[in-house]
């Protein structure tokens, strides 16, 4: 397993992890099962738009 080379990168690491996580990561037992199919969309969305302004 690699090693964070300081604790600056560390922080990186886990606030984008948890940005990805907490947007596809949905208790499901909370939720119906449209509202994650309607998350997941908008995010694709949102992705495709990001990569083709890039």
């Amino acid at each position: 397993m690699q090693r964070f080379t300081s604790p600056a990168s560390a922080r990186r690491f886990v606030s984008l992890h948890a940005a990805v996580d907490n947007t596809f990561n949905l208790q499901r037992h909370l939720v119906s099962r449209r509202t994650p199919r309607t998350f997941r969309a908008q995010a694709r969305a949102d992705g495709q738009a990001a990569t083709a302004s890039a």
